[in-house]
């Protein structure tokens, strides 16, 4: 006689991977975690906190006596009302509903109501590691709030005294995985952008290669050089980026060619924030000249071409991405998805680990 099996202990197998495609569906449209996000231009956090969304999650933003910035889950622990409402007390923030305090750590530091009450010295909020650099404040969102953030490394244009840079920050109606294939497209410009004070030259059809880089990969356009976007780099350091280069014509002014860095933040599945950063490596009287053309004839020119851009994007129909044809010009987008999805899988399998799962069943297409 046969023994039988023994009994399965524990929730059933297939609704674990069911709520680990879930998280992992959910990571994939909210954006990765484990990665250096721009959150808000560094203009738009003064003395009054700041609420905002970003990946999915309320946070709150503010600048201590010292001007740091500092970020918390956006929520009291005492009811539930928005932190973002509150006063600012330098390194804490306070409450308007009742006052409640909590430090930059998320510790609570005072409750006026009830002063012996037990929620007083104990961690309540989640706080997220903050750095500002090139005009932006950055946030790591970990998949361990506990562990360390990873050291933000930035592209040479945001960093270098070499380089001339102006920010400009885009919200859009769209998800951010639609914004970053349209960053990953170069094909895009001579089309879209054909019309462009800078993007209307040079062949439509083009020869193209996929090369890795020490921080991520290249693709490059072989024929028509000169006319529009020759190439787009991706880049992975601990932040998601894309620099792409144009030859500008003598007439934009001096320096080298017209570069773009780009970011793109995801705020919800149906809405993010793109930063793009545009650089020209330029120096002297010349950098006063470059800074002086751009914000007096160029950068209304840029805007231009970035709301043909958001036209196009913000009107994608629902499921589109499931309908696709994609041509060989798309190399370089669809290796970025798979990045992507592979990255939101281990971390959706991470979190389900750590019993962090919370999300229902749900398959991942």
């Amino acid at each position: 006689m046969s023994t039988p099996p023994a009994p399965v202990r524990g929730r059933p197998r297939a609704h674990r991977c069911d709520g680990v495609a879930a998280d992992a569906r959910r990571i994939l449209d909210t954006g990765l975690r484990d990665l250096w996000h721009p959150v808000a231009p560094s203009r738009q956090v003064e003395r009054e906190p700041v609420g905002l969304s970003r990946l999915g999650e309320p946070l709150v933003l503010w600048r201590d006596a010292g001007g740091r910035v500092h970020a918390l889950e956006d929520r009291c622990p005492h009811r539930g009302a928005r932190l973002s409402l509150g006063w600012n007390l330098g390194e804490r923030l306070a409450c308007r509903y009742h006052g409640v305090e909590v430090d930059r750590r998320g510790i609570v530091t005072a409750v006026p109501a009830e002063p012996d009450c037990p929620m007083r010295g104990t961690r309540q909020l989640r706080s997220y590691p903050v750095r500002e650099a090139a005009g932006a404040v950055f946030v790591w969102f970990g998949l361990d709030p506990d562990a360390p953030p990873a050291p933000l490394r930035l592209p040479e244009e945001l960093t270098s005294d070499a380089h001339a840079r102006f920010l400009c920050v885009a919200n859009w109606r769209t998800g951010y995985r639609y914004a970053l294939d349209n960053f990953m497209d170069p094909a895009h410009g001579a089309f879209l952008h054909a019309v462009s004070h800078a993007l209307g030259q040079g062949a439509r059809r083009a020869d193209t290669t996929l090369r890795a880089t020490p921080t991520g990969l290249r693709f490059d356009r072989h024929h028509g050089h000169g006319g529009h976007f020759d190439w787009v780099e991706f880049g992975d350091t601990h932040c998601l980026w894309v620099r792409l280069g144009l030859p500008y014509k003598r007439r934009y002014g001096p320096g080298g060619d017209f570069g773009i860095v780009g970011f793109v933040t995801g705020i919800d599945p149906q809405h993010c924030q793109a930063y793009f950063w545009r650089t020209r490596k330029v120096q002297g009287w010349q950098r006063d000249v470059w800074r002086f053309l751009y914000r007096n004839r160029l950068e209304a020119l840029h805007w231009a071409v970035l709301e043909q851009d958001r036209l196009v994007l913000e009107n994608m129909p629902e499921h589109a991405r499931e309908r696709e044809f994609p041509c060989r010009s798309d190399g370089a987008l669809l290796r970025v998805r798979r990045l992507l999805l592979r990255r939101a899988r281990t971390q959706a399998c991470a979190r389900a680990r750590q019993g962090m799962l919370q999300t229902p069943p749900a398959t991942l297409a």
